[in-house]
Order: structure tokens, then sequence, then C-alpha cells
């Protein structure tokens, strides 16, 4: 890769952090003939287990009817596009921001940020997804990633940022992520129509993939400006108040999140059966009891489940099962 790192030294800006001045894997490796560290990174996300349950776990809406409401795998990919592009306007490493974007939400639970408050509640110590994000590439998944991109995992939310520019690239269109195609889906659902939008709102643009052009635009024009990663004062307001009414009206809406109660106790119930019936935990949990405790085992097993894996479980270790003759 030393003809890379030519090329990495000609294109990239100061900002960008090169492949090959990686602080590097908690366990040295040799490096690939073909692909940069982040590339490296990239794959192994890909090639996850946590990354394919991703498909199956709640964005938004709980187990919505319809193909085409997002989900936490659809999220990824959208932030990783929006990361990448913004990446891609500022001279950034696109591998490590794609790597970053892929990998921060592979900790989250079942049923979104109301399956994330369940076991927050039981959890000692609490619990935060993008903290199990980083437990999940690093213990369970045992990737043996950069550096860079834990780093850029595990701040991707939370108050602070991450050391790279790439990782605070990703926190930002996580954000822009969320919010527009959230707007979609509610919109599509029939939550709220496009006239209850603040002005602010609409004026970013009429559809999904205007409102994230001008956001992303402003951010790079604000960035080159100011030498400031960020949105300008007048867009940063429009998210801010984009985010205040997509609180109100969606995330926090009793209506629109009728169900999550029940998708709560839900696991509050197959987290307490566990802890009692240590027994019954699949082997590959099991083995970690003597290192890692019972509470932190259980909550490994729960928080990777997905909806409906959830609900099976649910159903199995709860539901009487009919009767079966035997005639």
């Amino acid at each position: 890769m030393q003809g890379w790192a030519q090329v990495e030294r000609a294109i990239l800006s100061e900002r960008a952090v090169k492949s090959t001045h990686s602080k590097g894997r908690a366990r040295a490796e040799e490096p690939c003939a073909l692909r940069t560290c982040f590339q490296r990174d990239i794959d192994r996300i890909i090639h996850s287990k946590a990354f394919r349950r991703l498909k199956h776990k709640t964005q938004c809406f709980l187990a919505p009817e319809g193909d085409h409401y997002r989900t936490r795998l659809t999220h990824a990919m959208e932030v990783s596009r929006i990361a990448r592009t913004m990446a891609r306007a500022l001279r950034l490493n696109e591998d490590l921001t794609e790597a970053i974007a892929l990998g921060h939400d592979l900790g989250h639970t079942a049923f979104g940020h109301a399956g994330e408050a369940a076991l927050d509640a039981v959890m000692p110590g609490g619990f935060q997804h993008r903290e199990q994000s980083l437990r999940v590439v690093d213990v369970l998944e045992n990737l043996n990633l950069t550096a860079e991109v834990r780093d850029g995992i595990l701040h991707h939310s939370g108050d602070t940022p991450a050391a790279a520019w790439e990782g605070r690239i990703v926190a930002l269109a996580d954000r822009i992520a969320y919010l527009n195609h959230d707007l979609d889906d509610s919109l599509r659902a029939g939550v709220f129509q496009p006239q209850h939008l603040p002005p602010e709102v609409r004026a970013l643009g009429d559809t999904t993939g205007q409102r994230i052009n001008a956001l992303v635009q402003d951010a790079v024009a604000h960035t080159c400006e100011s030498g400031e990663l960020g949105l300008s004062p007048e867009r940063g307001e429009a998210m801010a108040v984009f985010r205040a009414f997509m609180f109100d009206e969606l995330y926090r809406h009793p209506v629109a999140k009728a169900e999550e109660g029940k998708a709560q106790e839900m696991l509050l119930q197959i987290f307490d059966y566990y802890m009692g019936n240590i027994d019954e935990l699949p082997a590959e949990f099991a083995e970690r009891l003597g290192s890692d405790g019972l509470p932190r085992v259980v909550c490994d097993y729960v928080a990777g489940m997905t909806d409906r894996y959830a609900v099976t479980c649910y159903h199995r270790l709860f539901i009487p099962s009919g009767w079966q003759s035997m005639d």
C-alpha cells in the first residue's frame, strides 16, 4: 500500500486521518497488500453478524406494515452515503468515514430507542447503544478495529465529539439522516401532513432529497469558509427546529408511540427471565459469565435480539402452547 500512501498525501487535507498514520489495532496485524486498514474495517463490519441483524431492528416505527419503511440497516447505509459525500467534498478520509458510519449502530437494541430505554432502566451502570456498539466490535464480534474507527463509533452521539473530523462528520450525518428519513416514513404513515411542518423545515425543500442536499451543501460550505465543522447558524437553527418538531410530533408523541410500552415490557420480562435461568443462555454467552458477570451477559444477549427474534423468544417463554394430541 506504499503507493496509496502517496495518493493520500496528495489528495487528502491536513485535517484528514491518513491510513498510514492510524494509531493501529489493539492486536497488531500484518498489513493487507490490497486494502488500507480502514477498508479492512469496513469489510469486517459488513461481514459481522451484528450488521446483518440490523435489517430486522426498528429504526422508528415498530414492525411497520409495508416494505418501504426504514430499518436500522437502511439507516446505517443512508448515514454512510451522506457522510461520504461530505468527507469527499472536504477531502477527508472516505474509508474511515464509511467504517464509522456502518458500525455506529451495531449495538442498538430491538425496538429502537424504546428498547434502549428499557435496558438502561435495569442494567447496572445504565445502557447506551453507542457504548454497546463499541462492545460489539471489541468483545462480541472481536473485530479488532482500528483506534480511529472505535473512537468514531463510541462518540457518534453524546456530548464528547470524536477525535477525528471523519467521526464528527458521521455524527452530523447521523442527525441529518434520521430526521429526514423518519420524517419521510412519518408522512408515508400519515402521522402528520407536509403542511404541518414548521416553516424553517419547509424552507429546506419539498422532498427528502432536497432537504438532505440543502443541509449537506450548507455543512460543506460553512466548514470550508469558517474552518469549523458544522452547519451555518441559519441552517443550524433550522435543524434545531426540525429536531424539536420530530420529538414533539413523533419520537415522544403518545399516539405515534403507543406500542412502545408493550415492546419495553417484553424486553424487560425476557431480561428478567434469563437473570433467573442462566442455564438457558446460549453457550456463546454463558461461557463469559465468569469474566463479565450475569447482568452484562444477559444484557448482551437481549440487546442483540432483533425485533422478531425478541417477539419469538417472548412467545416461547411466556405464551402457553396449544395442546397437541398424540393420536
